[in-house]
């Protein structure tokens, strides 16, 4: 069995690992710091940015298949 998959696999599951500790941990002194009302306002934004956007790759998607020919009908 080849070695390079397993060191690079195994180093980049730990280095995203330590990435996600350090991520959620500032992030949840951050909160511990900022207003309730705040977050939620930025949450809700991020949520409808999120909702749009894939509104419009949904869109684009449906868009490039049928303009490529593609049949998109249900059986």
């Amino acid at each position: 069995m080849d070695w390079v998959p397993i060191v690079f696999v195994t180093f980049k599951a730990l280095a995203l690992g330590i990435a996600m500790f350090f991520a959620i941990k500032w992030h949840y002194d951050q909160g511990e710091k900022a207003d309730t009302r705040a977050l939620l306002r930025t949450g809700g934004k991020m949520a409808a940015v999120f909702a749009l956007a894939l509104l419009g790759v949904v869109l684009f998607a449906f868009v490039l298949s049928s303009t490529l020919g593609l049949d998109l009908s249900f059986p």
